[in-house]
């Protein structure tokens, strides 16, 4: 009975299915005999596929004898042909991908034919190459792929070199290929390649070739950064955070309209300044109430953002030497609504005369440098700058960073720090400065509160700096993608000058008194001769010309002399005091 029941229930299952199928046939060629579908969906219907294969569909029901078997058949149709679909799919993929690395394959050999040869087969040029190639016009693009082969083979030095040649001869003919490619005089090509390893010092190179990003500050004195992003949003300006290191910067990619003429600006909510001007001023942290000097303040950034920092409290003197300068100077400090700045005009080597000495809590000195870091902004530094421009500025720099330490007050109970900065990377104008400063002053180098930025050099080539020098921060385009900068910060120890020193001035000062004693004018007896005077012959022409540009170079400066006249009114004043006290 059991049995019965089961075939039965089989046979109504299958006679079901089979109804099923027919009225699902049926009813598709009944879709199918209508002239057509809606416009909506004659795109992605297609009645005739759908046909052929509902009539496949009915002469396999036809071919089935037993409804079981059937309704098997029928599904594994359908599982081979959704098999089918699969392997076609996947085929076609496979196709896909095959082709696209023969693709990238076959670019990767043009790439390699289109660079020369392997750097195992590199050859140096001859000097008949070299003169054949100097008579005719510059192909920049042979010689960017002989400054990459030279690199490679530089990098890999015994394994890659060619039988016969030296270091020097790979140096030197990569030098001559930089300078006349990136357009650098000769000097400023070999100095940039002692300085840096080789495949540094090409990208260096490279990313002085292109400018820096636009930045800005944001001026907290009169509003906040995320409300000036806002407001400069919505006027078209493409902008981000600078950073995480800066709390008031903004990067600006691009901007339909002139970021330096919106309403913003011209209120003073912000200042147009590079990334790396924001460095020396965190390094000297004001506090507020303190007496700070900016020895060479124009255009005023910095000076605005120290004001910014001490909340316009305390007080800030603004100097700058060019007096054409101070236009924009006084224009930014009244725009950003700083009031707690004076402005003044003085050398500032002269300024511990002018201010005192002792008498400030800090001094942020951004001196005058060859700029040597901001190529992307003055192409012309390129060609025009030497080494008598780097010595000429390191001898001002020196004095400045003497008379800058004069100003600063060791004992003052929040201060007592002075912050040196460039905008150049040559060690002369940089750790050559900062070392001379440690010799001639009671200053240490401290940790400048930067949080990123390369360690300064503590030996360059056959020069050896104090050790503290690794404190120091260097910044450079192709790493921190800035202006290349360099910030040290020193603290005051005593306000007392190193004995030392202080020989070598007195020494200075005696040479001075002497050429003030000796008399301007000599008398001359009217029996002389012309040639003979005072019993010695008088040189003629030439010859006394020679002497007389030979003896002006001997004779002290005016600063020397103005300086000799002052220590000789202390003596003066100090031997009057016991005597009056005496009385």
């Amino acid at each position: 009975m059991g049995t019965k029941k089961k075939k039965t229930q089989l046979l109504s299952d299958s006679s079901d299915s089979d109804e099923g199928d027919h009225a699902a046939a049926a009813n598709a060629n009944g879709k199918a005999g209508k002239k057509g579908f809606t416009d909506e969906n004659k795109a992605w219907l297609k009645p005739k596929k759908r046909l052929d294969e509902d009539d496949e569909d009915e002469e396999d029901e036809e071919e089935e004898e037993d409804g079981d078997e059937g309704t098997s058949d029928e599904d594994d149709d359908e599982e081979e042909d959704d098999e089918f679909d699969v392997e076609r799919k996947s085929k076609k993929l496979d196709a896909k991908r095959a082709q696209e690395q023969a693709d990238a394959d076959a670019e990767l050999q043009t790439n390699i034919q289109a660079e020369g040869d392997e750097p195992d087969d590199f050859r140096l040029p001859t000097s008949e190459d070299l003169e054949a190639e100097a008579s005719l016009p510059p192909d920049l693009p042979s010689v960017q792929r002989r400054i990459k082969d030279i690199v490679r083979v530089l990098s890999n030095f015994k394994a890659l070199r060619q039988e016969g040649r030296a270091r020097k001869d790979y140096t030197k003919q990569l030098i001559a290929d930089v300078a006349s490619y990136y357009g650098y005089n000769e000097f400023l090509a070999e100095y940039f390649m002692q300085m840096f390893p080789v495949a540094e010092a090409v990208e260096f190179l490279e990313a002085n070739e292109t400018p820096r990003p636009v930045s800005l500050r944001t001026n907290t004195l009169k509003t906040r950064r995320r409300d000036l992003a806002g407001v400069l949003i919505n006027r078209g300006v493409n902008l981000d955070p600078i950073g995480k290191w800066s709390k008031v910067g903004l990067v600006v990619y691009d901007s339909q309209v002139p970021v330096g003429a919106t309403p913003e600006y011209m209120a003073g909510h912000y200042m147009l300044q590079s990334a790396s001007s924001f460095l020396p001023v965190m390094a000297l942290a004001p506090q507020e109430k303190e007496r700070i000097v900016d020895v060479a303040a124009a255009p005023g950034g910095k000076t605005t953002y120290i004001a910014a920092l001490m909340k316009n409290t305390g007080l800030i003197y603004a100097n700058e030497l060019k007096v054409q300068r101070l236009k924009s100077l006084t224009a930014n400090i009244y725009r950003m609504g700083v009031t707690n700045s004076v402005v003044c005009n003085y050398d500032g080597r002269e300024l511990p005369k002018v201010l005192g000495r002792n008498s400030v809590d800090r001094v942020l000195l951004d001196a005058p440098c060859s700029g040597t870091g901001i190529v992307g902004k003055d192409q012309s530094v390129k060609l025009t700058k030497s080494l008598e421009d780097i010595q000429r500025c390191a001898f001002l720099q020196k004095e400045l960073i003497l008379a800058a330490i004069d100003l600063v007050d060791a004992n003052s109970s929040s201060g007592g720090y002075l912050v040196y900065s460039t905008c150049s990377v040559t060690v002369a104008e940089n750790e050559a400065v900062v070392d001379y400063a440690l010799k001639k002053r009671h200053v240490k180098v401290v940790p400048t509160g930067l949080e990123f930025g390369k360690e300064g050099f503590i030996r360059f080539r056959e020069k050896r700096f104090h050790p503290s020098l690794a404190n120091t921060r260097r910044f450079y385009p192709h790493v921190h993608n800035m202006d290349g900068f360099f910030v040290a910060k020193l603290k005051k120890l005593s306000n007392k000058i190193p004995e030392a020193n202080k020989e070598t001035d007195e020494a200075e000062v005696e040479n001075a008194q002497e050429v003030e004693q000796k008399p301007a004018i000599t008398l001359v007896p009217k029996d002389a001769s012309p040639a003979k005077q005072n019993g010695v012959e008088k040189p003629q022409g030439k010859k006394r010309k020679r002497l007389l540009r030979r003896d002006l170079k001997n004779l002290p400066s005016k600063e020397e002399i103005s300086r000799a006249r002052e220590e000789k009114r202390a003596t003066a004043r100090k031997t009057k005091k016991p005597k009056s006290a005496a009385k």
